[in-house]
């Protein structure tokens, strides 16, 4: 797959979740995906800011999104632990931007490290999560 197809593979399957939260993926590689969010009313908190369980599932879904552009044939992923540092909030109405880069892409896990940033580029969050490769089942 060369890399238009993944991103645009991406865009056009997006996971229902994803598309829930309006995440637009604008660069796929096997080592790294890029998306942006509209930070949304109906996904703040108050003071309206966006939830931080919004800020972990737009990097959540970078990082299953990134390790199925790493999977053999037949294999699915599944994120095994996450962890989240915020650092900054991101108001109504502005776009944020996620990059998910490789940490460590093995056979059975895989380690991805996304730092999520406002318009201005300043460091929101970052989310360090394992997914694990999970094998297809073989036939019958």
């Amino acid at each position: 797959m060369n890399l238009m197809d993944a991103l645009e593979q991406l865009n056009r399957d997006i996971l229902p979740f994803a598309k829930l939260l309006g995440i637009r993926f604008v660069s796929a590689t096997p080592e790294c995906v890029t998306a942006e969010m509209k930070v949304r009313e109906d996904m703040c908190t108050r003071p309206a800011i966006l939830h931080g369980g919004a800020m972990m599932a737009l990097a959540d879904t970078l990082g299953g999104c990134a390790t199925s552009l790493n999977l053999r044939d037949g294999a699915t992923t599944t994120t095994i632990e996450s962890k989240t540092n915020f650092l900054g909030p991101a108001m109504v109405g502005t776009t944020v931007r996620a990059e998910c880069v490789a940490i460590h892409r093995g056979r059975r896990t895989m380690v991805w490290q996304t730092r999520v940033t406002s318009e201005n580029g300043k460091l929101l969050a970052t989310v360090t999560q394992t997914q694990m490769v999970l094998a297809s089942e073989p036939k019958k």
